[in-house]
């Protein structure tokens, strides 16, 4: 599950919406009626038209200065996986609503992760979002690069997402929200006057979110927790990480929920010890597995190798860079 919060697609989100609508409109301009239109949708209807969201988002700019963001795009972007999971349950039409469904429920914890007063749901939030069929590949991407695809040809297999606008100003157009302030509430009194926002938080909410509402059994190393800390964590943490996704792949079925969301709270906490310990408890109920796999495999009071040697690697290449 991806989810992302930019400013704009088309790069400017200080002035009208009205250049990021029309851009979102492409797919309907290669319809041939208007019939076929995918209509936009918020928490109270799925019949919204263009001319209804700009003019929507436009005016709800109360006490806002010309240099100020105007409004975000979320974009909520089901992996392969996850698409094929919604198909197999709804068929294609169904697996469309249940989406729109779930982006409401994505709304839902927008509105939460700012934990201002008064702002508890998506209804609290001046919001449309658009269901769209395709993705086209960019210059950035790979194939485009090596000369297999063209700028603008359509990406294959399953690629239905979610766009949404999102204004600045409630509904109400009295507070200010951005979630640009990832103050996470380290400064209460600035917290208290312009709210927080943490990005990870509300993108691992999605994320379980969508496991909850459709019944997926999400793989370890397809959670965004995972990406995060292999990209991102301490080489204790990579250590702890990669000694759980081994010991996951050794049994026969995936680890209960609870006992891998234990886990990898105790590897995000950087609680050494403590997953350790969780995870031969863990091996015990599970039949011992763990005795074997570490007695065979390393020390866990010690690093492993090939990831000392990675961060050896990013330092000598930060380094390099300083000295330039």
């Amino acid at each position: 599950m991806f989810i992302n919060i930019t400013t704009s697609e088309t790069g400017d989100n200080k002035g009208s919406c009205g250049a990021l609508v029309s851009y979102l409109e492409k797919e309907n301009r290669e319809k041939k009626s208007v019939s076929e239109h995918e209509k936009w949708f918020n928490g109270n209807s799925n019949n919204i038209n263009p001319h209804q969201v700009r003019i929507g988002i436009d005016n709800n700019i109360a006490k806002l200065s010309k240099d100020d963001s105007k409004f975000f795009l979320i974009n909520i972007s089901p992996s392969q996986k996850e698409l094929a999971h919604l198909v197999s349950l709804y068929g294609e039409q169904g697996a469309k609503q249940q989406l729109k469904r779930f982006a409401i429920g994505v709304m839902d914890q927008y509105a939460k992760t700012f934990k201002r007063e008064n702002i508890r749901n998506h209804r609290d939030l001046l919001w449309f979002a658009k269901v769209e069929e395709h993705r086209y590949y960019g210059y950035n991407d790979k194939e485009v690069r090596e000369g297999i695809k063209q700028r603008g040809e359509v990406k294959e297999g399953r690629q239905m997402h979610v766009q949404i606008i999102v204004s600045r100003k409630d509904s109400l157009n009295r507070v200010k929200l951005s979630p640009q302030n990832t103050s996470r509430g380290k400064n209460a009194s600035h917290s208290a006057k312009l709210g927080e926002f943490d990005r990870v938080a509300f993108k691992r909410s999605g994320e379980r979110l969508f496991d909850e509402f459709f019944s997926f059994e999400r793989g370890l190393i397809e959670r965004m927790d995972y990406a995060n800390t292999m990209k991102h964590g301490t080489i204790k943490q990579k250590t702890q990480l990669h000694a759980l996704v081994e010991f996951s792949e050794a049994h026969a079925k995936p680890l209960p929920p609870l006992a891998l969301n234990h886990l990898l709270t105790s590897i995000l906490d950087n609680k050494r010890f403590d997953f350790w310990d969780s995870l031969a408890t863990i091996s015990l109920e599970t039949g011992g597995l763990l005795n074997s796999y570490l007695n065979s495999s390393y020390d866990s009071t010690e690093e492993m190798p090939y990831i000392a040697d990675e961060e050896e690697r990013r330092r000598k290449k930060k380094r390099k860079g300083r000295n330039r």
